[in-house]
C-alpha cells in the first residue's frame, strides 16, 4: 500500500498564496509509467487538486476529482488556455514545452480566435466520411497484418497499432511516403517529454511545413488542401500548426487506445492472456480503456486569469493546472454504476468536455474499433508471449501507452493487400 503523503510546513510563495501543504508527486519516469494509479491515489488524499511535478523543475497542479475536472474544463471566465504567462518561467529547453508551449492553434487560444481555428478543424475532419474511413482502415489493417501474419509472432504496437493510424492520417492529409517515418518519430518524441522532445517536435513541424508549401502551390484532393482553402483563411504558419495539432492529438492517442484495448482483451480476468473464448468484444475493451486508462491520461492545461480559489485550493494567476482524465474517471466509477451510462457515449472524460473537447472522437473510435476487429478476426488465437507484469510502458506525464505488445499465434500465409496512397 502506498504510504500517505507527508505534509510539509506551508510556505507562502513570493508571487501568491500557498496552493497545497504537500510535496509534489512526480508524474514522470518508469515508476509512474508502470503504475500511475498509485500516484493518483496518493494525490486524491490531498483533496480535489494536488501538487505534481511533470519534469525536473516543472511543477503544476493536477485536478483528480471528477466534478472539479468538469468545472475547470467548462469555466472560460476564470481560466484561459493561453500558456504564455506560465511559459515565461519555464526553461526554453524543458521537455514538456513541445506539448504545453504556446502555438497559434485551437488548443492554446480562447474566444473568437479559438472559434476560428476550431471551425476550420471541425469542417476539415467532417470530410472523413465514416464508410470511406472504415474502408481505409480495413485496407491498412490487411496490409499490416499480412506483413507479419506468417511469422506466428509479432509486436502489436510497433507492427500494428502505431502504424495503422499513421497510414490513415498521412494518406488523408497527403503526406509523402518518404516523410511518414519522420512524422511518426516527431509525434512519439514530443509526447514522451524526454530530452529529444523539442527536436522531435521541430522535425514534425518541418514535415508539415513542407507539406503545406506543396499544397499551397499545387492543391490536391486531401485534407491539407481543404484546410488551406477553408473560409477561415489560415496563413501558412496557422495551417501548419493546426495540422500538427491534429496529427499529434489524433495519431498517438488512437495508437494508445488500440494498444491498451488489445491488452485488455488479452489479459483480462479469465482470459489466460489469449483471445480464445471471446470474453470481451472490441467495443467493450475500448469502453473500459476510456474509463480506466484513457490514452491521454493527464492534460487539459488551463491557467487562472487572476488569483482565485478553486474547490478550496488557492490558485495564482498564470499557474499551470492540469486535469487527470484517468484519475477523475476512476474516482467517479463508484458513483456511476449504471452500465448504460458507463458505455459508449457515457460520462467519462477521456474526450474532455467544454469548448476544448476532442473534435475527432468519432473518427478515433471508428479507427480503433475497426483496427481491433480486423486483427482479432484474422488472428483469432492471439495470446501474449510475456506476462502482463513484464510489459514496459512508454514514459511521459501525459499519456498511458504500452511500449510493446508481444504476441504469438498460429501462423497464416502472407496475404498483403497493398493500401493506396
Amino acid at each position: 500500500m502506498t504510504p500517505p503523503p507527508v505534509p510539509r510546513t506551508p510556505r507562502t510563495a513570493p508571487s501568491g498564496p500557498v496552493t497545497s501543504p504537500y510535496e509534489p508527486v512526480e508524474l514522470y519516469g518508469p515508476g509512474f509509467a508502470a503504475d500511475p494509479h498509485s500516484r493518483y491515489h496518493r494525490l486524491r488524499s490531498q483533496g480535489p487538486v494536488g501538487r505534481i511535478r511533470i519534469a525536473p523543475g516543472v511543477d503544476a497542479l493536477l485536478v483528480t476529482d471528477y466534478q472539479a475536472a468538469i468545472d475547470l474544463l467548462r469555466d472560460t471566465d476564470t481560466f484561459t488556455k493561453d500558456p504564455r504567462a506560465w511559459q515565461a518561467g519555464v526553461p526554453a529547453n524543458s521537455p514538456v514545452l513541445p506539448v504545453l508551449g504556446h502555438r497559434p492553434t485551437a488548443l492554446f487560444t480562447d474566444g473568437a480566435v479559438h472559434a476560428r481555428y476550431r471551425e476550420a478543424i471541425n469542417d476539415t475532419l467532417a470530410l472523413l466520411e465514416p464508410h470511406v474511413l472504415r474502408a481505409d482502415v480495413a485496407r491498412a489493417a490487411q496490409e499490416l497484418i499480412g506483413a507479419f501474419s506468417a511469422a506466428g509472432t509479432g509486436d502489436l504496437i510497433a507492427q500494428y497499432a502505431r502504424r495503422l493510424p499513421l497510414h490513415v492520417f498521412t494518406t488523408c492529409f497527403g503526406v509523402a511516403r518518404q516523410d511518414r517515418e519522420r512524422l511518426l518519430g516527431g509525434v512519439m518524441g514530443m509526447m514522451e517529454s524526454a530530452e529529444n522532445a523539442a527536436a522531435a517536435y521541430a522535425d514534425l513541424v518541418g514535415v508539415i511545413t513542407d507539406l503545406v508549401a506543396r499544397r499551397r502551390a499545387e492543391p490536391a484532393r486531401d485534407l491539407t488542401s481543404y484546410l488551406l482553402a477553408h473560409p477561415a483563411a489560415l496563413d501558412d504558419d496557422e495551417a501548419v500548426r493546426q495540422i500538427t495539432l491534429i496529427m499529434s492529438a489524433g495519431h498517438d492517442p488512437t495508437t494508445n487506445l488500440i494498444g491498451i484495448a488489445l491488452l485488455r482483451m488479452l489479459s483480462g480476468p479469465g482470459h489466460a492472456h489469449s483471445l480464445r473464448g471471446g470474453a470481451m468484444t472490441a467495443q467493450e475493451a475500448i469502453d473500459e480503456v476510456l474509463w480506466r486508462d484513457p490514452p491521454i491520461a493527464n492534460l487539459g492545461a488551463h491557467y487562472p486569469r487572476h488569483d482565485t480559489e478553486f474547490h478550496g485550493v488557492q490558485l495564482r494567476a498564470g499557474q499551470l493546472v492540469l486535469v487527470s482524465f484517468a484519475a477523475a474517471n476512476t474516482q467517479s466509477l463508484p458513483a456511476v454504476s449504471d452500465p448504460a451510462v458507463r458505455s459508449g457515449d457515457g460520462a467519462h472524460l477521456a474526450w474532455s468536455t467544454g469548448p476544448h473537447r476532442c473534435p475527432a472522437k468519432q473518427p478515433a473510435l471508428l479507427m480503433a474499433a475497426t483496427a481491433i476487429e480486423q486483427l482479432t478476426s484474422q488472428l483469432c488465437d492471439l495470446e501474449l508471449s510475456v506476462e502482463p507484469a513484464e510489459l514496459v510502458w512508454r514514459p511521459g506525464p501525459f499519456h498511458r501507452a504500452p511500449a510493446h505488445l508481444p504476441v504469438r499465434f498460429t501462423p497464416l500465409g502472407a496475404h498483403p493487400a497493398p493500401a493506396t496512397g
